[in-house]
Order: structure tokens, then C-alpha cells, then sequence
């Protein structure tokens, strides 16, 4: 399967899908890619192919913004070092942050592009999720609250460390 059936309201399922239907999600991004997760362990957030698809997001242009909120950022920072480098090249670009203890109990997780694009996982430990690539109303809701839980972090994430060595 290379390709997802792109069925608007439509509920899919499995984990093949769902890594199908983040790469065609992340791919369509042209400027702003908001990401929501407990901590990238699911989703293929560790291979090659998410990192190249990060990546080309990032040089598309000079505007381009990517934010990720997390609810715990170990496994994001020990199993992820790709996507942890390009923090570092691109930290003018890229924003991460982890949840205080009240966002916690969240247990689905979204990506939006631009927003009109998203995936939405209904909850973590099911392979059931919904996306499309132009709903504009949905997105928008979704984006509401990336933005309610960006009020919810209690810390960024940065590639350096700050202090004397």
C-alpha cells in the first residue's frame, strides 16, 4: 500500500496506515507543522524516512515553523537523535515543549499542517485515527487546541545546555 484512500470522515485503522497517513500530512506541510504527542514513540518518529520528511519541511523556506508539544520528552530525547540534531541546526525554526502535569491525561495526539491538513489519533494505544488534507473547520478546532495545550507546558526543550563546564 503507497498510497492512503484519502476518505473524508472516515475512520481508519492500523499502524502501517498511520505511519502512511503522517508522512502524507507532514509532506503537504508548506509553512507551519503543529505536532501533538505523548513522546514520538509511536509513529516511526525514530526512522530515517520521518527525519527526511522533517527536514525537507524545515528548508522548504526561510518561514517555516515547526512546534511539537510532548507530554514527556525522555524517550523524544534518547531514542529520536535525528530529530534532536535538527533542533539544533534549526533552533530558529523549531520550538518543543513538555506538558505540565495537567495536560498528562490527554491520550490522543494530532499533527496539523498549514491549517488545513491533519491526523488525529483518537487514542494512544489504538490505531484508530482520522485525517484529511483540506478541512479547514476541523483543523481549526484542532488548532484551538494546540493552543490551549501550548498554555499547559512547563518547559522547552533545548539542543544546548546552558552554564559552565
Amino acid at each position: 500500500m503507497d498510497q492512503l484512500d484519502l476518505r473524508q470522515d472516515s475512520i481508519l485503522f492500523g499502524e502501517q496506515e498511520y505511519a502512511m497517513a503522517l508522512d502524507t500530512v507532514i509532506a503537504v506541510a508548506q509553512q507551519r507543522l503543529l505536532i501533538f504527542d505523548q513522546d514520538c514513540s509511536i509513529g516511526h518518529f525514530t526512522s530515517v524516512k520521518r527525519y527526511d520528511l522533517i527536514h525537507a519541511f524545515l528548508i522548504k523556506n526561510a518561514t517555516t515553523q515547526l512546534t511539537i508539544i510532548l507530554q514527556n520528552v525522555n524517550f523524544f530525547t534518547l531514542h529520536c537523535p535525528r530529530l534532536y540534531a535538527l533542533l539544533a541546526t534549526y533552533s530558529h525554526k523549531i520550538k518543543i515543549y513538555e506538558t505540565n502535569n495537567s495536560a498528562k491525561a490527554e491520550k490522543d495526539c494530532f499533527i496539523i499542517a498549514d491549517n488545513q491538513a491533519y491526523i488525529r489519533r483518537f487514542h494512544i494505544d489504538q490505531a484508530r485515527f482520522k485525517y484529511a488534507l483540506n478541512d479547514a473547520e476541523t483543523t481549526a478546532s484542532l488548532v484551538d487546541r494546540f493552543e490551549a495545550l501550548l498554555q499547559e507546558t512547563s518547559r522547552a526543550l533545548s539542543a544546548t545546555q546552558l552554564g559552565l563546564s
